[in-house]
């Protein structure tokens, strides 16, 4: 399995206070496969991962929010540098949510200049 290029499009997440039925819509509708996330599962989040139809490796996951957050979702890009990232994200007026650099991986949430999240990520390393 190779990490996509810094740049990329490289996950997604459904946030959900019903993982079952969006499971179900969403994979009737692309054939998408799911599987639970043992090591979260192991910390007590319902963590499911999403593969396609035919594919290596998961592109994104459903994350069971038990109401504590609202439905959403949110795509993350692959980075080299989280803080640099943020940093020019701010210089060209967006905002950091959230940073977790302690994280595996580690990510941040922002918002782009018209308020829209997105998330950022480095791949653990190898």
């Amino acid at each position: 399995m190779s990490t996509p290029a810094p740049g990329t499009l490289a996950w997604f997440e459904v946030a959900t206070d019903d993982p079952e039925t969006t499971q179900k819509f969403y994979g009737s509708l692309f054939d998408w496969t799911f599987e639970s996330d043992g090591a979260l599962a192991a910390t007590g989040l319902e963590y499911r991962n999403i593969k396609a139809s035919g594919a290596d490796r998961p592109m994104g996951g459903i994350f069971g929010t038990n109401g504590q957050l609202p439905n959403h979702a949110v795509f993350y890009i692959l980075v080299a540098d989280i803080e640099a990232t943020c940093a020019d994200a701010e210089q060209l007026g967006g905002t950091v949510i959230n940073k977790r650099l302690d994280a595996t991986p580690a990510f941040a949430y922002l918002r782009d200049p018209a308020g829209n999240q997105f998330g950022v990520f480095t791949p653990p390393a190898a």
